[in-house]
């Protein structure tokens, strides 16, 4: 990779942080984050960055969103005041990207207000997998690489479960996705079509397709709390599924979620790690992860070298 190179990394995801330098045989770069005794968020980089490619490995993902996000801005001020030749932000999981509509009288946009921090801050591009909605690329106005897990779910799903597959998608903004997936995998399509009461809380669901007899495979970009994705689960099931996976992107399992997956009838939750969940899937034999540090380090290279990143999403057949 050459020595114009640095990975750096806050305290959001420092096992990913390591499997991407490991993947690209660089060392971490030397990087205090910690905190003040007020709580202020307290950064020094410990080498000499100047002139460098400097990427920043740092999820804006719970438990600590905003001292996740803060980190993020605060290291990139301080690279950005080393002197550095650019610098890239590596956000697998890009948080608040769910707030990217005033879907309410008085409500804000944060998603957009968290771009404008982001381009403040210094950062002169950003890498990221799977946001909640495309839009947000047009929310910056510096370059966003938008990365898909979709490749590694489509071997997951040939190389793990076996049978006639019917994939289904939760709701109507996850068509797009859930149909890719299945042109690809020549299998059946399905929709759950979802009232909400309020965000995180479901008040009907009515099916759209046939899943009688066959798999049911359950993708989706994010499981928060679960509630939506168990009630899913048993709604298929009550229409003949005979088994029900589900295969997520972002694991964000707040609340009780993983009482939810234990006590429910899904036999998988197949998440990437672009979330620390390590201790979630202690509790919770169900979740099966998937790794993209390669997608991300891949992506890494290519940047650094000037090519192109869309050709990994080319052929994923």
């Amino acid at each position: 990779m050459g020595d114009r190179i640095k990975i750096l990394t806050g305290n959001a995801h420092r096992e990913l942080a390591s499997e991407i330098s490991d993947d690209l045989n660089l060392a971490l770069g030397k990087a205090h984050v910690g905190k003040f005794s007020n709580g202020e968020t307290s950064v020094m980089i410990s080498e000499s960055i100047r002139d460098m490619d400097v990427y920043i490995i740092q999820p804006t993902c719970n438990p600590n969103v905003n001292d996740n996000l803060m980190e993020l801005l605060i290291m990139a001020d301080a690279i950005r005041r080393a002197s550095a030749h650019r610098i890239t932000a590596v956000i697998p999981c890009f948080g608040y990207a769910r707030q990217d509509k005033k879907d309410k009288s008085r409500a804000p946009i944060t998603g957009k207000l968290v771009a404008n921090l982001i381009e403040t801050a210094g950062i002169d591009r950003v890498i990221t997998m799977d946001l909640h909605a495309s839009q947000i690329q047009g929310f910056f106005n510096i370059p966003v690489d938008n990365l898909y897990a979709e490749p590694q779910i489509i071997k997951y799903i040939r190389k793990n479960i076996p049978g006639e597959k019917v994939i289904v998608s939760p709701d109507a903004g996850g068509v797009k996705r859930a149909k890719s997936i299945s042109d690809k995998l020549d299998a059946d399509l399905a929709i759950i079509h979802k009232e909400r009461k309020k965000a995180n809380e479901v008040s009907g669901m009515i099916l759209v397709g046939d899943v009688k007899d066959k798999v049911a495979l359950i993708v989706d970009d994010m499981a928060d709390t679960c509630g939506t994705l168990v009630s899913a689960c048993e709604m298929l099931i009550s229409k003949g599924a005979t088994k029900v996976y589900a295969l997520v992107t972002h694991g964000v399992l707040s609340g009780d979620a993983i009482q939810k997956l234990n006590e429910s009838s899904l036999t998988e939750l197949v998440i990437t790690n672009t979330i620390p969940h390590a201790e979630k899937a202690a509790k919770c034999p169900k979740i099966k992860t998937i790794n993209i540090a390669h997608t991300l380090s891949e992506a890494i290279r290519r940047t650094h070298h000037g090519e192109s990143i869309s050709s990994l999403f080319s052929d994923t057949k």
